[in-house]
């Protein structure tokens, strides 16, 4: 697989891809200047950059989840304060759209998600291709709310609706030369126009390690605050690892293979020395142009700590004993 690294045609500028400083997490230095400017009481700034971070915004509609694809059994909890709706759904990474943040919902507005199936190949005993509303009513949604953490510095606390990728696989009875599992993006470039554009190698391309996989906190969604997932969250089957950074999360996901060798995901690929295969967030390793230290919470002003495994260590930090974290980043 070979990606465009230089002098490709309409290329990802750096800043798209990865901001050096995010002064705010629905800004820029502009907004920044704006706000100290207007604001004339700290009491009053807060209330303007409140404003600023999370401008009013058109969201396609969604729906309510079926009941016969809902869970009975209540979600995990959450210390931490869901994000609203608005601020989820407006402010996405999907360049398959568009490498505007904000760009993103009204460019993936139009994507037709039904009907949609999702195949699982392989080294598994019984593959198969499952319409994704079945899988639904075969493994019922329940509300997962996850910390999220973007490469970028920026985080969210998402109530996702979804169940364990474990039941799925399971349902293919991965062989004993299984070790990873690779997960694949539509590739349309006639619903996606970002995938007319030479940003990345497309189709997008995400792994797990076949023990990742199989952890009960890796999801695969299929809702949002209790609504069917709109196409700028990945629309209608994403993968999320909440311990990973978010782009470990592919999204509109059609093919899910099990496979012997480490599978060549498209950032890892793209620059390895920059985005590892593991991404497990780890405030020790910086991002070679900035620091993981430190997060900022969208609708949030301040910074706070970034957490190792984005605060799910007692959980997955076993899946790791031995290992080399700053090599095996």
């Amino acid at each position: 697989m070979r990606i465009k690294r230089s002098g490709a045609p309409g290329r990802v500028k750096e800043a798209e891809v990865t901001p050096k400083e995010v002064f705010f997490s629905h800004g820029s230095r502009r907004t920044f200047l704006k706000a100290g400017l207007l604001g004339g009481s700290v009491l009053a700034t807060g209330a303007l950059y409140e404003t600023l971070l999370v401008p009013p915004r058109k969201v396609r509609p969604s729906t309510p989840l079926p009941k016969d694809v809902l869970a009975a059994a209540p979600g995990l909890p959450s210390e931490d304060k869901k994000n609203r709706y608005e601020e989820i759904t407006t402010y996405n990474n999907f360049y398959e759209f568009s490498t505007d943040k904000y760009g993103v919902a009204e460019e993936a507005a139009k994507l037709v998600s039904r009907p949609w199936t999702v195949a699982v190949t392989g080294l598994v005993q019984r593959p198969g291709v499952f319409d994704v509303d079945a899988l639904f009513r075969r493994f019922p949604l329940e509300e997962r709310v996850y910390r999220m953490r973007c490469v970028e510095g920026w985080s969210m606390v998402i109530p996702w609706m979804g169940f364990p990728l474990a039941r799925l696989l399971a349902l293919a009875a991965p062989l004993g030369s299984a070790k990873f599992v690779e997960l694949q993006t539509l590739h349309d470039p006639a619903r996606m126009p970002g995938q007319r554009r030479d940003i990345l190698d497309w189709p997008y391309v995400e792994g797990l390690r076949l023990d990742e996989a199989m952890h009960p906190l890796t999801i695969l969604v299929g809702g949002l605050y209790g609504e069917t997932l709109p196409p700028q969250n990945g629309a209608p089957l994403r993968l999320a690892v909440p311990w990973k950074y978010g782009f470990k999360g592919a999204k509109s996901i059609v093919r899910i293979s099990l496979v012997e060798k480490q599978p060549k995901t498209t950032w890892n690929h793209y620059s390895p020395d920059e985005y590892g295969f593991y991404s497990n967030v780890n405030p020790e390793v910086a991002h070679p142009r900035w620091s993981q230290a430190e997060e900022r919470r969208i609708g949030e002003l301040g910074k706070r700590p970034t957490l190792p495994f984005n605060g799910y260590g007692a959980e997955v930090a076993s899946l790791y004993a031995g290992m080399d974290l700053r090599k095996n980043f």
